[in-house]
C-alpha cells in the first residue's frame, strides 16, 4: 500500500463559536483516506489523554462525517491487540499534540510504536499536529522538557523514522524555534522540515507536497552546508520525496 501522512505544524482546530484555523487541511486528510464517513481514530498521548481536547477533535471531524473513536492509553490500559484491532479498523489516525517525549516512551512501553508502523504498510492515513507531526519524522525539535521547566530549551526526540528529516512545528508562532532549531541543525546531520502553525506536509507514497490553510503559512527545508545556513521554502506541487533529503550538490 501507498503511504499517506500529513504533519501539521500547528493551528487551531476550533471549540464552540471559535471558527477553525486548519479546515481546509482537515478535508484534505479526509479525501485522502477515499472515504466520505471515514473511521478517525485520535490518539491523545502527548496530552496525558485530555478529555476536552479530545471532545474538540471529536465534534470538529464529526462535523466533517467522520466516525471518531478515541484512543487513551493512560486514562484506560488497552491491551496491544485491542490498540492493533482500533488502529487498523481507522481509515485515519490522528495524533495529538503535547509532550513529544513522554508519548514516545509510552508508545514504545506498549508497543503502540510497532502497530503504527502496521498501519503505514496498510495504507492508513496518518496525521497530527506537533507532537503528532513529529513523530512520524526521523526526529523532532521538541518542547517536552518545558512541561516540567518552562525555562528549559527545545531538544531533540526520537520519532518513528518514516520520513528521514526532523521536524519542528510552530516554526512562525513560537519565538526559539527558529533561533532553537538553527542550534540544533548546526550539530545534526540530514536535513529539518519546519512547518508554521496552519501549514503541514502532505506525503504520499514516494511524493510530498506543501499545504496550508491560510495564506502566508509556509513549510520549508532547513540545513547546513559549508558553514552556511539554508532556509528553502517547500511549495504546493508534488515533488519527489528524495528531496527533502540532502543531495549531493548540498552536501
Amino acid at each position: 500500500m501507498i503511504q499517506k501522512i500529513v504533519a501539521i505544524g500547528g493551528g487551531k482546530m476550533g471549540w464552540g463559536a471559535a471558527p477553525s484555523q486548519v479546515m481546509p487541511i482537515s478535508l484534505e486528510i479526509i479525501r485522502l483516506s477515499g472515504k466520505k464517513k471515514p473511521k478517525l481514530l485520535f490518539i491523545p498521548t502527548a496530552s496525558s489523554d485530555d478529555k476536552s481536547y479530545a471532545r474538540m477533535v471529536q465534534a470538529h471531524f464529526g462535523k466533517l462525517g467522520c466516525q471518531v473513536d478515541v484512543l487513551y492509553l493512560y486514562k484506560q490500559k488497552p491491551t496491544l491487540t485491542d490498540v492493533r484491532h482500533r488502529t487498523l479498523a481507522a481509515d485515519i489516525v490522528y495524533v495529538g499534540g503535547g509532550n513529544t517525549l513522554m508519548m514516545m516512551n509510552r508508545w514504545k512501553k506498549l508497543g503502540v510504536d510497532k502497530v503504527l508502523r502496521e498501519a503505514r504498510q496498510k495504507g492508513k492515513v496518518l496525521c497530527g499536529t506537533s507532537a503528532g507531526a513529529i513523530c512520524w519524522f526521523r526526529q523532532g525539535n521538541s518542547d517536552s522538557r518545558k512541561y516540567h521547566n518552562p525555562q528549559a530549551g527545545l531538544i531533540k526526540v526520537t520519532g518513528l523514522g518514516f520520513i528521514n528529516a526532523l521536524a519542528c512545528p510552530h516554526y512562525d508562532a513560537e519565538k526559539d524555534r527558529k533561533p532553537e532549531l538553527k542550534k540544533m541543525m548546526k550539530k545534526t546531520n540530514g536535513t529539518a522540515i519546519a512547518m508554521d502553525n496552519c501549514a503541514a506536509l502532505e506525503v504520499v507514497g514516494d511524493r510530498y507536497r506543501a499545504i496550508s490553510s491560510k495564506t502566508k503559512a509556509g513549510v520549508y527545508k532547513v540545513y547546513w552546508t559549508q558553514e552556511k545556513y539554508h532556509q528553502v521554502p517547500l511549495r504546493s506541487p508534488w515533488r519527489p520525496l528524495s528531496e527533502l533529503s540532502l543531495t549531493n550538490g548540498e552536501e
